[in-house]
């Protein structure tokens, strides 16, 4: 039971975990930047129809991915060092971090109005989740292989 449980753990963080990188590679070199080209009349709509709709398609892979990684303390596969798990924890609290504090106020701002330097500082902060996700599938791997 332990050994299935470890498994479908590793399993589901790896899933969740890739499941956003590839989401956050497409929001980060297509669809943030593409927010400068919606028009100003249109934009505050775009922009909250934009929030709540993404909430549906990354709430549910960041909570798994969360749950999954901080169930790994307890149930670690063999062979994976202490230490990766940590790591990964550690890379998935800056995602969580950077999201609330950089992204989410950047997009609170622009439910109201768009300005087009918040807009670049919502691209250019969403960096450090992409490099934070990208780091994090790839240490993943890393783990599986």
């Amino acid at each position: 039971m332990h050994d299935t449980l470890t498994r479908g753990l590793f399993l589901a963080q790896l899933a969740s975990t890739w499941w956003m990188v590839g989401l956050i590679w497409f929001v980060q070199i297509v669809h943030y930047p593409l927010f400068a080209r919606v028009g100003q009349d249109q934009f505050c709509d775009y922009e909250q129809r934009h929030t709540h709709l993404t909430g549906w398609v990354v709430g549910p892979p960041m909570l798994v991915e969360a749950a999954s990684a901080v169930l790994m303390l307890w149930f670690t596969p063999p062979g994976i060092p202490v230490w990766a798990i940590w790591t990964g924890l550690a890379l998935l609290l800056a995602n969580w971090l950077s999201t609330a504090f950089l992204q989410v106020p950047c997009h609170n701002a622009l439910s109201k109005e768009f300005n087009q330097a918040i807009q670049r500082r919502l691209v250019s902060s969403n960096w450090l989740r992409t490099f934070a996700w990208s780091l994090r599938g790839l240490l993943l791997l890393w783990m599986a292989w």
